[in-house]
């Protein structure tokens, strides 16, 4: 395919991709990527979110990874300004999470409870 061919073939994509995202950040819903850089980067090991807190100005996002050997962690946030769950993680997973709001939220993992990430968005 030439090149000319390959961006007029991009270009409806990433305008439908921008378009469902701007969407969604003002909707207030919660989006989860995978495979994508953030500029904070939250790790599961130990059964233990590090680091425990993280402040960020709204409309940035953090990266969870599940680098905790062979366990299983499930990343979610209840709030009734902003909410989000990352299913099952397996080892090795990574999810981005982009927070459209400001608020003070506190994320958990649906299988080990003692786990908490307090995220402050300014």
């Amino acid at each position: 395919m030439c090149d000319a061919l390959r961006t007029e073939a991009v270009a409806p994509r990433r305008a439908g991709a921008a378009l469902l995202l701007a969407v969604l950040a003002a909707s207030g819903t919660a989006w989860a990527l995978t495979g994508d850089a953030a500029p904070y980067r939250v790790t599961q090991k130990g059964r233990a979110f590090a680091p425990g807190s993280i402040f960020m100005h709204a409309g940035q996002a953090i990266e969870i990874v599940n680098d905790d050997g062979e366990l299983i962690h499930h990343a979610y946030l209840d709030n009734p300004n902003f909410s989000f769950d990352t299913g099952e993680q397996r080892p090795g997973s990574k999810t981005v999470v982009a927070f459209p709001r400001p608020g003070q939220f506190t994320i958990l993992c649906g299988i080990h409870p003692k786990m908490k990430l307090l995220v402050a968005v300014k």
